[in-house]
């Protein structure tokens, strides 16, 4: 099976324009096809150029797959498509492909008022490019050719958003995009199975970040704008017409009806609030279980308290909160409410958390006083500054979190900076065994590949071989010299099966691959102490346990869980289920492993059974 090839064509150890490359089982996929909203000529585009110096590159794409809708991790996908040329199989979920065509006529405007190109995102070349979207739902998996398997998951951060499984023959990636470990007002958690992936794929931008209370976050934000608000001033927040701002709407609904305030909100995004706010309501089965649930028909959506926005009330002396695009102040009803406020020290500027380099709202970020724009007009920052993270993306513990949930062989951080992987290294506990990498935009990594092959074996042989091995060396087990036992696998009628070691003579120095192998057994224990009702049952009959086998166990780590649920030694896990109801002192126990420590579960189960 050939090697596992990851190249990013923009976002390595930066932020913008996320697309990369990768190369598995002889197909290529493009992962994400952002752009950067700093930049206005080709270094706002991926370099496809790696791809082919010139011309379509369909016959080198066998598909694209888009994470969510923010522009730096689609904002390109027309350019590519109708420009470049591509006429290949494009993959994002149903709420993506729904909001993508707000977000490209929000593009194909501020590139007018920046006289900037708009060939790519007129409104003919972005129909084109959304008739090459195919539509895909959480779990569905999809074939995108006989070899090529493609699967998403459900990201949080934003509406719509997806991590993607992508699998050709026995090799696998997760590829994340943006995504949130917790969940927000609107939206649920990140979840994955445990698929346990060659690569995982995933942002880092917030790898240096740990976690703060989001409820803190809301009420700091809510703060500012009232304590603004008290003072006679006015509330600019520049947001992008999708994401945060329906979560910033709802933040600041719930908080005037709350309060029963009557200052005005105005959400500045030129007629297209109703429309956005409509699809909220059709996918509202992608918001959180609670949101959902209280408004089965999105009537959260239906903001009481936030109006829209002429642009005559700029002028307008009295308090006012105004949330307009474009989220980075490079055009856009944001940049021209900031030239009237700016002015003023009464009024206030909230930021949200990423401006990419070269935009305006990343000068002011930076600490710029005073502004010159490109008719050399020139605006004195006197208002209040602040920078709020509105970001509901995943943080230091959601990265481990993360690879705790899938259990990759590998990772790769993108969309971030080189110190994230570091510090990622440093905090994560010896329980993750993974080899973490960070690319620079540009940079192939390769990734060594195994192939794995289903075996069929008899239970007795590979138990008869431990026996042999252990026979000369009684229990009960030590670190120092720990059980491998050696089987030899050989292809016998299109099937792989274990032959029994007495037939293979001098086979143990010739084979060297690793096999793992997952057990697990049902025991019942006699506990006569314990009572049959309430929970006390389980956590009693545990605490015995894990005393016992500390003791028995002295040269072996020996732990209880997080959740004081399972004794763990090793891969060992040793769960108290549920009290028997026949038998009042029988307990049931649930035991599993790996093979690499079957000596020490045959241990425990030797022990269990003289106790029984």
């Amino acid at each position: 099976m050939p090697d596992i090839k990851l190249t990013p064509l923009g976002a390595g150890q930066d932020v913008g324009r996320s697309c990369l490359l990768l190369s598995m089982g002889g197909k290529n996929i493009m992962l994400d096809c952002g752009m950067h909203m700093g930049f206005n000529d080709e270094r706002r585009f991926p370099d496809f150029s790696y791809i082919v110096p010139e011309g379509p590159i369909t016959s080198h794409i066998d598909c694209v797959i888009i994470s969510h809708f923010h522009l730096e991790h689609c904002g390109a996908l027309p350019y590519m498509s109708e420009v470049i040329g591509f006429n290949g199989p494009i993959y994002m979920t149903r709420p993506t492909k729904a909001l993508v065509p707000i977000l490209y006529e929000e593009l194909r405007k501020l590139n007018l008022q920046n006289k900037g190109n708009t060939n790519y995102c007129s409104t003919q070349a972005v129909k084109n490019c959304i008739k090459k979207i195919t539509a895909v739902d959480l779990h569905q998996s999809i074939m995108v050719d006989n070899e090529l398997e493609i699967k998403a998951y459900y990201a949080g951060h934003v509406l719509g958003a997806a991590m993607f499984w992508i699998k050709v023959g026995s090799q696998s990636v997760v590829y994340t995009g943006d995504f949130n470990m917790n969940p927000d007002r609107h939206l649920g958690a990140a979840w994955i199975d445990k698929c346990q992936p060659d690569v995982l794929i995933t942002e880092s931008h917030y790898a240096t970040t740990n976690p703060t209370k989001k409820r803190c976050s809301d009420e700091d934000f809510l703060k500012y704008v009232h304590d603004c608000l008290s003072r006679g001033g006015k509330v600019l927040i520049p947001i992008f017409i999708l994401g945060r701002a329906q979560e910033l709407c709802l933040i600041l609904d719930q908080y005037w009806q709350k309060m029963n305030l009557t200052y005005p909100i105005y959400f500045a995004t030129e007629s297209l609030t109703e429309r956005t706010n409509s699809y909220y309501k059709m996918f509202i089965s992608w918001t959180n279980q609670q949101m959902h649930k209280s408004n089965p028909e999105g009537e959260a959506f239906e903001f009481k308290h936030i109006k829209s926005f002429h642009r005559s009330y700029t002028d307008d002396p009295e308090p006012m909160v105004v949330l307009a695009t474009n989220g980075m102040l490079q055009a856009g009803l944001s940049m021209q409410i900031f030239k009237e406020w700016a002015h003023d020290e009464k009024n206030l500027l909230i930021l949200p958390d990423i401006c990419e380099k070269g935009t305006l709202g990343h000068k002011i970020m930076s600490g710029a006083r005073e502004i010159q724009f490109r008719n050399n007009e020139i605006i004195k920052v006197l208002l209040q500054v602040e920078q709020m993270d509105f970001d509901a993306v995943a943080d230091l513990n959601g990265l481990i979190q993360l690879i705790e949930q899938c259990a990759p062989k590998n990772v790769v951080l993108v969309h971030g900076h080189h110190e994230h992987r570091q510090l990622l290294l440093s905090k994560t506990n010896k329980e993750i065994r993974f080899e973490c990498e960070i690319l620079s935009t540009g940079e192939t990594c390769v990734f060594e590949s195994f192939v794995r092959m289903p075996t069929e074996h008899e239970l007795h042989l590979f138990t008869n071989e431990h026996k042999r091995i252990c026979r000369a060396r009684g229990p009960p087990p030590t670190p120092i010299k720990r059980t491998n036992v050696f089987t030899v696998h050989v292809a016998e009628e299109k099937r792989i099966v274990m032959l029994n070691m007495n037939v293979v003579e001098g086979c143990k120095g010739n084979f060297n691959i690793e096999q793992t192998l997952n057990f697990r057994a049902k025991y019942n224990l006699d506990d006569p102490t314990t009572p049959s009702s309430s929970s006390e049952p389980k956590l009693k009959t545990l605490d015995k346990l894990f005393i016992l086998f500390r003791e028995k166990l002295k040269d072996w780590k020996v732990k209880l869980d997080e959740d004081n649920s399972k004794v763990i030694v090793e891969s060992v896990e040793l769960d108290v289920v549920v009290p028997d109801e026949k038998v009042p002192s029988r307990t049931n126990l649930t035991i599993s492993w790996k093979n690499r420590d079957d000596d020490i579960a045959r241990y425990i189960m030797e022990v269990l059974s003289n106790l029984s």
